[in-house]
């Protein structure tokens, strides 16, 4: 089957959120399942193989982001339009889905060794599904992983870290006619954000493998009314780091900047990876390649990338080539 028509009935699937996860994931198993592939593992992920014998693995998610009414295309249906193909998920990441299903269709496998394949779910918001999977000892990934994230069809060795940390300050409710009698919780909290953006500069003037690190205040949550003085204020931030070591630093240089009333929550703690050291091209986006163990990690995916966009597209020569990619890479692992 050609990858178009794969990518066709994947983005019919409305996976926002997981919705349709079922089908999406019992459409791919038994796709696999007419090219020799066995289920190994399935429950809203998916992990089947060819063989017992693997050297080369590859992963996609299967959920897509949330859609704007906006759209000009229907983001349930794929449409072809001066050689873009739009749909929810075309670029992240169901493209890469395809190319890969169109891919083990093309290669013959007999007498040679296989290929194992991992399909995730909840990996736009909470990677549950890749988490499930690298805690289950019985799964096991082959010491080359090709993760399918839009690359334009470039080969990424190296992916930025995640860390997100909630602070909480807690200050002394008080009338607004009397706030001496109080302690502003929301003060506090702007005071802590101008020194994060002092050391934000620091930080961000420090240029590694070719990157430096990224910083965003996202979310502030404080007060009750306009005549009294909060006791409360949470400010949530996001980093994208770009060295193994930077995720703790900047724990400790939080926990130094608020006072003793306060807390620093972790909501997550992801360190950049580097699969080779020279020549390393680092994407500015986390992918589940942070969570594998493999020797190798790859990410090589379709493009334009414009995912989490409106009308999001790729090119049909973008797909093609990464079947071809894709085959090649395969064919050189077995």
């Amino acid at each position: 089957m050609e990858s178009q028509e794969i990518l066709e009935n994947l983005v019919s699937f409305n996976t926002v959120n997981d919705k349709d996860n079922e089908e999406i994931i019992n459409y791919i198993e038994n796709y696999l399942n007419g090219y020799g592939f066995n289920t190994l593992y399935k429950s809203k992920c998916l992990v089947m193989s060819n063989s017992i014998d693997t050297n080369i693995g590859f992963l996609g998610h299967t959920d897509t982001v949330s859609c704007s009414r906006d759209w000009k295309f229907s983001p349930f249906q794929l449409t072809c339009k001066d050689d873009k193909l739009y749909g929810l998920g075309t670029c992240d990441m169901k493209g890469a889905i395809a190319a890969m299903l169109a891919a083990v269709s093309k290669v013959q496998f007999t007498g040679k060794k296989g290929i194992r394949l991992f399909f995730t779910f909840d990996e736009e918001i909470g990677f549950a599904g890749i988490n499930e999977l690298v805690s289950n000892r019985d799964i096991s990934f082959p010491q080359t992983m090709i993760i399918g994230e839009p690359t334009n069809n470039e080969v990424i060795n190296a992916s930025k870290g995640l860390l997100e940390l909630k602070v909480s300050f807690k200050g002394v409710e008080a009338h607004s006619s009397t706030p001496w009698e109080g302690d502003n919780a929301i003060l506090k909290c702007v005071s802590f954000i101008l020194k994060m953006e002092e050391y934000y500069k620091e930080l961000k003037a420090n240029i590694i493998n070719g990157k430096s690190l990224t910083m965003n205040i996202g979310v502030i949550n404080g007060g009750v009314s306009f005549n009294i003085v909060p006791s409360i204020c949470d400010v949530s931030i996001d980093f994208r780091t770009v060295s193994e070591n930077q995720n703790e630093e900047i724990i400790e240089k939080v926990r130094k900047l608020v006072d003793d009333g306060s807390s620093v929550e972790i909501v997550n703690n992801i360190k950049p990876f580097i699969s080779d050291e020279k020549d390393v091209l680092m994407s500015d986006f986390i992918t589940e390649a942070s969570f594998l163990h493999s020797n190798v990690r790859y990410i090589l995916g379709v493009g334009p990338n414009n995912a989490h966009k409106k009308d999001e597209f790729i090119t049909k020569q973008s797909l093609e080539k990464l079947e071809k990619q894709y085959i090649e890479l395969i064919k050189d692992n077995i």
